[in-house]
């Protein structure tokens, strides 16, 4: 992953196997958010490719890769959600785009997907009109309204109190286990790591590339570099944990 001649990444190769919850996490600044943008086709590698399956997602022509991309959610960081919209609209939006689903179909979707979030009876609610922790949920109903084999999450706690990232992190085992859905998720919240998390991949920002894998309480218990010690067992200054 580079930017210009500015080399962020080299020489990442992992596999996520089907029914993961697969986390990415390290530093800041280390290209967490950036290594999931790669995998979705915001950004293009500098060098390599994305693989579905066996298929390759990079090489693929745009028709194709459309045709794999309905097959994936995301959850953004802000949510993302339509400010002008109401939670049952932005839901809608995807089934309206990419599905020949009547209206009346369509508005049924939309709502059981809010249920499956826990926001029944939000349908006609506004982003403004509820809490952040909600508006993820919200989010959340939207990534999954096209039923996607895959979920990306980007720091989904993020903004969250305690609680309500508790509630968001039972959210994400109730779906992978109830829709049988890969989920990756980019975060660097111990507790929501050991909670979901079945393999990370640490990234680190001066190797410039992979520092660690494998579960967290393996890296945990047997960090291989003393940078994983102290983001796992949280030793010294926030600084030198974030980096």
């Amino acid at each position: 992953m580079a930017y210009g001649d500015f080399v962020l990444q080299h020489d990442l190769n992992f596999t996520i196997e089907t029914g993961d919850i697969f986390v990415i996490m390290g530093g800041s600044g280390c290209g967490k958010s950036t290594l999931l943008r790669h995998m979705i086709g915001l950004n293009e590698p500098a060098k390599g490719e994305v693989l579905y399956g066996l298929e390759s997602f990079t090489k693929a022509p745009l028709h194709r890769r459309a045709a794999m991309l309905r097959k994936v959610g995301v959850l953004y960081q802000s949510g993302a959600l339509w400010s002008s919209m109401t939670l049952a609209e932005n839901v809608a939006l995807p089934l309206e785009e990419f599905t020949t689903l009547a209206r009346d179909e369509i508005a049924e979707v939309a709502r059981l997907k809010l249920a499956l979030v826990g926001l029944a009876g939000f349908e006609h609610y506004y982003p403004a009109d509820i809490s952040g922790g909600m508006q993820k949920r919200a989010g959340l109903a939207r990534a999954m309204a096209l039923d996607p084999d895959i979920l990306f999450f980007d720091e989904p706690g993020a903004g969250l109190d305690p609680i309500s990232s508790r509630l968001l992190d039972d959210l994400i085992l109730e779906l992978r286990d109830s829709l049988g859905a890969t989920i990756v998720v980019v975060t660097h919240e111990l507790a929501s790591i050991f909670a979901i998390a079945t393999r990370v991949i640490m990234l680190d920002r001066e190797k410039k590339g992979i520092l660690a894998t494998g579960t967290p309480q393996e890296l945990r218990d047997r960090p291989p570099h003393e940078f994983v010690r102290r983001f796992f067992h949280r030793v010294g200054s926030a600084a030198e944990v974030h980096r």
